[in-house]
């Protein structure tokens, strides 16, 4: 959906090497590309019409384009960046990767809304029905969920708790009734903050009916949207909710990035795993087991943060823009694809 063909097939010489051919040449090459490229006939069928062997069709086919006869034009829309989604797909060894144009104003402002329409448009095409679509707390899912518009039957599960349980109608709560609402599926939302004072405490509300449940729909995910944040006020949820003394802790381990309330090191590598025996969140194990992670971020302040999260192994996609995709072509990648799902660590 996020790119079409224009093709034009005419049987007037184009080009001056097509005045070689005839114009019986003309009017049967033009009539067989005719038939294959707006008509979606194959070969073997263009063939049989034309009383003809296919090889001799594929070489018609093959001067038509060389001559000119037809024009194929891939057009995608303006706020897509095909050329950067491509080479930032093959940089990181990602399986999906999509830059939207970053908007003048916006581009030092983290996550754009418009990040979240694009990958609204992405999980229409990557969730199927009876998947189990997970969503962790985050600015960018939250505006993806706002702007959800179509998805198949699918189960709808929260990955992690809220960021303050006050605002959940507003958060990642409401971001799960969205999806589950827009899919016709099951909604499994998770009624508590993301960090506990204490690992007991922690412990204590995975256990509660209504999260254990949540918890028991993780191994079953099949396509999950995180958001990513670097490791400074505003742009990190976990940073802006711990103390001073517990931000300066895990600064001198070297984090430079934060998903899903994991930490990571430039080079992917997770830190401060204490940090997770506080939170309500999905284990990074589980989330390395899911066979679709989406991770929706984006502008500069985020570049080396993404980089980070990507060398984790732990995403297999991404949605970024132009601002942040330019830092991240000019970074160096992991020693292994992201869709290795290698643990750095190992």
């Amino acid at each position: 959906m996020y790119s079409s063909e224009e093709i034009a097939v005419t049987a007037r010489p184009a080009g001056r090497s097509a005045l070689r051919m005839g114009p019986a040449e003309l009017v049967q090459a033009a009539a067989m590309a005719r038939r294959f490229y707006l008509e979606g006939k194959s070969k073997i069928q263009i063939a049989e019409e034309f009383g003809v062997s296919r090889f001799k069709v594929a070489r018609v086919l093959e001067t038509a384009l060389e001559r000119d006869l037809v024009r194929i034009e891939i057009r995608v829309p303006a706020e897509l960046d095909a050329e950067r989604s491509d080479a930032l797909r093959a940089r990181f060894g990602l399986r999906h990767a999509v830059v939207v144009e970053s908007p003048a104003e916006a581009e030092e402002s983290p996550d754009p809304e418009n990040l979240g329409e694009v990958a609204a448009d992405l999980l229409g095409e990557l969730v199927n029905e009876g998947d189990v679509l997970g969503l962790a707390w985050g600015r960018s899912t939250i505006h993806m969920a706002a702007a959800l518009d179509r998805l198949p039957p699918c189960t709808v599960v929260q990955l992690t708790g809220v960021y303050d349980a006050g605002t959940a109608e507003r958060g990642s709560v409401e971001a799960v009734r969205r999806a589950a609402q827009v899919s016709g599926g099951e909604a499994h939302p998770i009624y508590a903050p993301m960090l506990l004072p204490d690992p007991a405490t922690a412990a204590a509300l995975r256990h509660q009916t209504g999260i254990a449940r949540a918890f028991d729909y993780f191994d079953k995910v099949t396509v999950a949207c995180v958001s990513i944040g670097s490791w400074e006020p505003g742009i990190s949820t976990v940073h802006d909710m711990l103390s001073d003394e517990e931000r300066a802790h895990y600064a001198s381990l070297g984090v430079a990035a934060e998903m899903s309330a994991h930490l990571f090191d430039t080079q992917g590598r997770r830190v401060g795993r204490d940090l997770g025996e506080r939170c309500i969140t999905v284990e990074a194990d589980r989330l390395r087991r899911i066979p679709e992670v989406v991770a929706i971020a984006g502008g500069q302040r985020k570049a080396e943060a993404i980089a980070a999260v990507l060398r984790s192994g732990l995403v297999t996609s991404l949605v970024t823009d132009t601002a942040a995709a330019d830092q991240l072509l000019a970074s160096q990648p992991g020693q292994r694809p992201a869709l290795d799902r290698a643990d750095p660590d190992d």
